[in-house]
C-alpha cells in the first residue's frame, strides 16, 4: 500500500454528510482518473460511505481520515479501509493500525513529531496544516535534516490546484491531499460532472511536475 500511495500524487480528502452520495462521488472521481479517496471521520456517514465505495468499486483505494481515537480506528477498520490518516501523531493509534497490517499516516508539524513518527516506523507522514505551518518553505527546511531517513510527506491543509505543484516538486513530498476536488457544496448539489472535470484537470496539471508519471497521470490510474 505504501508503494501504491507513492504512485498517486493527489488524494481527494472528502467530507461526506449523506452516505448515499458515496457511489456517485466515487464514480465521478474514477471518471476523472482518480482511483483513490480519503473519507474523513468528521461526520456520522463516514463508515457507511467507505463500505459503499468498497463494495461498488473494489478497484478504488479507500482511506479513512481524521482518525483521532481508537473507536474511530476500529470503525474504519471494520469498514474495510486500505489506509488511514490522522491530523496528529498518537502512538496508540499508530500501533493499532500497525498491529493489524494497515498503513497509517500520522499528522506532523514539527521536527520532534517527525522524529517520533520515524521511531514508530512511519515513513509516510501527513504535514498538517500545511499552509499554516509554513508550507513549501517549511518542507524545504525539513528536507536536509531528514533526507537520510527517507521520510516522505503528504501535505494537507490549504492545498489547491494553484499551489499543489509547488509541493509536488519537492523531493520529500509523496503526494498532496485536498478537498477542492469534491467540495461539500458540490457533493450536496450532486454536481458529479464538475467533480469529474476537476479530477481530470488536476491530474493534467500534476502530470507536468514529474515526467516519469506523465503517462499514468494523463490516462488515469484506474484505466
Amino acid at each position: 500500500m505504501f508503494e501504491k500511495l507513492l504512485q498517486r500524487p493527489i488524494i481527494p480528502v472528502i467530507v461526506i454528510d449523506d452516505a448515499s452520495s458515496a457511489e456517485p462521488l466515487a464514480e465521478a472521481l474514477l471518471e476523472g482518473g482518480l482511483d483513490i479517496i480519503e473519507i474523513t471521520f468528521r461526520t456520522a456517514a463516514a463508515s457507511e460511505a467507505i463500505e459503499r465505495i468498497r463494495k461498488a468499486f473494489p478497484e478504488m483505494l479507500v482511506g479513512a481520515g481524521t482518525i483521532i481515537d481508537e473507536q474511530q480506528a476500529q470503525q474504519a477498520l471494520n469498514a474495510g479501509i486500505s489506509f488511514a490518516v490522522a491530523p496528529g501523531l498518537n502512538p496508540k493509534i499508530v500501533k493499532f493500525f500497525q498491529g493489524r497490517g494497515v498503513l497509517f499516516i500520522p499528522g506532523v508539524m514539527t521536527p520532534s513529531e517527525i522524529e517520533q513518527g520515524l521511531e514508530l516506523g512511519c515513513q509516510l507522514q501527513k504535514f498538517f496544516p500545511a499552509e499554516a505551518a509554513g508550507g513549501v518553505r517549511m518542507l524545504k527546511a525539513l528536507a536536509g535534516p531528514y533526507k537520510s531517513r527517507g521520510v516522505q510527506f503528504v501535505p494537507t491543509g490549504g492545498i489547491n490546484v494553484d499551489n499543489m505543484n509547488d509541493y509536488l516538486a519537492l523531493p520529500n513530498v509523496a503526494n498532496v491531499g485536498g478537498s477542492w476536488l469534491a467540495t461539500k457544496q458540490q457533493i450536496a448539489s450532486q454536481d458529479w460532472k464538475k467533480i469529474a472535470d476537476q479530477a481530470k484537470t488536476t491530474l493534467s496539471i500534476a502530470a507536468n511536475i514529474n515526467p516519469k508519471k506523465n503517462n499514468q497521470l494523463a490516462n488515469g490510474f484506474h484505466k
